[in-house]
């Protein structure tokens, strides 16, 4: 497989209006400007960004002009792709704070620097602009049937939510940035090809101009959402290596080869499960970090939930103060209300559930009876699931 049957073949769901035609235009010699926008609802991009960002790179390493759009002027608004409920809106201020690190962050798969850096644009500099008349004439090129017919607006009408008239808009501006910008491919989720196919009409529409849609597959569990901010499969760009490796081993089986196919540019190998998601973890962290990085999260990883020995990074503390008059060196408390108030876990059922399912031991002793107090000595170290820990400090 050659560069250009890489670049539009791994890690993609569809391409518009065909990959045939796409691949004339590359294996011409034009170079192209693209670009992935990103709405700031959160001040870390994650692994689900690392997807695009990472075929972004492969046009870059093509010659190709790319462009990443922080979306200032659509975050306030909030893309309403997937949600079942209206976003709450965000100040120019917020969505601000949220992306100042953002180019930092994606430096880690895309070049600002040296030949043929990746640029940064914000929608702002043109939506802002936009006279209420603009707004209208941009209006007019698309009809309500169009973008009612949205699966996901067509959801909230059945179940009686609200659909508000900015929801409505929201592909319209989107759409709008291909136009301003004067792209020839945009990139992004398969979760975006709504959008995304927008702009193309507007281009079509308002300058007479062809433009590519290329959406990747999503990352996600089989059955369940793609990895977003909010969801309990975060991982951040800017998680600590040890962290992305534990989260990495936690993956279902089924999720290795859509890891592979979306995070690197290798296979996996016929070996076991396990080792297949090591190696998995291991070649993201290297394109995050670094080797040498990659290989101290496995042997960490290896030594404290292989070898069940405690972990080697600080420890979160947790703080009980020694009543008075126990005049002892350890003290005695209720493993329920410690769980809790640790934050260990977000309830008292949930501290229930894990205790009787065995999750929940004491200096690798697990604790069985949730009734009877337990001893708490100095330095002893709690631990609940596989990767939560913290040590108890008595003063």
């Amino acid at each position: 497989m050659d560069k250009i049957d890489e670049v539009l073949s791994r890690g993609v769901a569809n391409v518009y209006p065909s990959k045939q035609e796409l691949e004339k235009v590359l294996r011409s010699g034009k170079k192209i400007r693209l670009y992935n926008g990103i709405d700031p609802t959160g001040n870390t991009l994650h692994l689900g960004h690392m997807v695009v960002l990472r075929k972004l790179r492969q046009f870059q390493d093509l010659g190709h002009g790319v462009i990443m759009l922080i979306g200032d002027f659509t975050g306030m608004i909030g893309d309403p792709s997937g949600k079942s409920e209206t976003r709450k809106p965000l100040t120019r201020e917020q969505v601000l704070e949220n992306a100042k690190n953002y180019k930092e962050q994606a430096s880690k798969i895309l070049r600002f620097e040296g030949g043929n850096p990746a640029e940064i644009k914000y929608n702002s500099e043109w939506l802002d602009k936009l006279s209420y008349s603009e707004v209208a004439n941009i209006a007019s090129l698309l009809t309500y049937a169009q973008v009612i017919e949205r699966d996901m607006f067509q959801k909230r009408i059945k179940e009686g939510k609200d659909l508000f008239l900015s929801e409505f808009l929201y592909p319209l501006m989107q759409g709008y940035d291909s136009v301003a910008m004067d792209v020839d491919l945009e990139v992004g989720g398969s979760d975006q090809t709504f959008n995304m196919l927008t702009g193309r009409d507007l281009m079509k529409k308002m300058k007479g101009k062809e433009k590519f849609v290329l959406t990747t597959k999503l990352l996600a569990e089989p059955g369940k959402e793609k990895m977003s901010k909010t969801g309990d499969n975060f991982i951040s760009l800017v998680d600590k290596p040890n962290d992305i490796y534990g989260k990495i081993m936690s993956w279902p089986d089924e999720m290795i080869n859509l890891g592979y196919e979306l995070l690197t540019d290798v296979s996996p190998e016929n070996i076991s499960p396990m080792n297949q998601k090591k190696k998995l973890a291991a070649e993201i962290i290297k394109q995050l970090y670094s080797l040498d990085a990659a290989q101290k999260a496995q042997h960490e990883f290896e030594r404290v939930f292989q070898e069940k020995e405690i972990p080697s990074d600080n420890l979160p503390e947790y703080q009980i103060t020694l009543r008075q008059d126990s005049g002892q060196a350890s003290q005695p408390v209720n493993i329920i209300d410690l769980l809790v108030d640790s934050q260990l876990v977000t309830s008292r059922s949930e501290a229930k559930r894990l205790i009787e399912q065995g999750a929940v031991d004491i200096n690798n002793s697990p604790i069985s009876n949730i009734q009877s107090p337990i001893s708490l000595k100095n330095g002893s170290i709690i631990k609940v699931g596989k990767r939560k820990f913290v040590k108890i400090k008595i003063k």
